[in-house]
């Protein structure tokens, strides 16, 4: 079962361990039991000798695991890549639906776990990303769990409402100047300025464009993550 601290404060109690042996690689549903299914991808290049990179990806309100996977499953294979895509119980994340920490949390914790316990993860290159509300949700639980994320990856967020501040993750933000959705000038314009005077390394991009991904940019991420 999720951890109660997980559920009501939003921070995590998995981290990676020592690892040995084969697992599947290929993309994978984790059954958590939840209604609505979350999903690993791991690319053919694994091997647990190499411990690898591990991104957790967030998908936006009314999105599903899938679509947080696709954030950037098209550049997974060549970076060497393992991406984990959780789907939020409610139409989205359960800090936008109930203003805190809940059953995601837990959920998120859980297939954390899951994954590290068959899986050799890199613990120096483990990030959380997402879009939109993912995004926000990203950012905040990864200043909640600094000292598990080592980055971020934060595509067109809302906000900031971290649980706490342990670690110093470094963080990519970027938002389309034409978004209509989430503003840019309410969000992270002002969400950026914030994080940087909180003491955090922020590498920010604003594009020509709306709410949305462009694959630049995606790709300036996971290099910026993986270099």
């Amino acid at each position: 079962m999720p951890s109660k601290e997980a559920q009501t404060k939003g921070h995590l109690r998995a981290c990676p361990v020592q690892v040995t042996g084969s697992a599947p690689v290929g993309l994978q549903p984790l059954m958590l039991g939840a209604a609505r299914d979350s999903y690993l991808y791991v690319p053919a290049s694994y091997r647990a000798a190499r411990p690898a990179p591990l991104v957790l990806l967030l998908h936006g309100a009314g999105g599903h695991a899938r679509q947080g996977l696709d954030l950037l499953r098209s550049l997974a294979d060549a970076a060497g890549l393992l991406l984990l895509a959780p789907a939020s119980r409610d139409h989205t994340w359960d800090l936008l639906v109930d203003r805190c920490y809940g059953p995601d949390a837990g959920m998120i914790d859980r297939a954390l776990e899951q994954t590290f316990s068959r899986y050799a993860i890199d613990p120096e290159r483990l990030a959380i990303g997402g879009f939109s509300d993912g995004a926000s949700y990203a950012l905040s639980l990864a200043i909640s769990n600094g000292a598990l994320f080592t980055h971020v990856i934060a595509f067109s967020p809302g906000f900031v409402a971290p649980a706490g501040h342990t670690g110093s993750p470094r963080i990519f933000v970027s938002h389309g100047t034409r978004d209509g959705v989430l503003p840019i000038d309410r969000c992270s314009r002002r969400i950026v300025p914030e994080l940087e005077r909180g003491g955090y390394e922020v590498l920010y991009r604003e594009f020509e464009g709306g709410h949305t991904i462009l694959p630049e940019i995606a790709s300036e991420a996971v290099g910026w993550f993986t270099k």
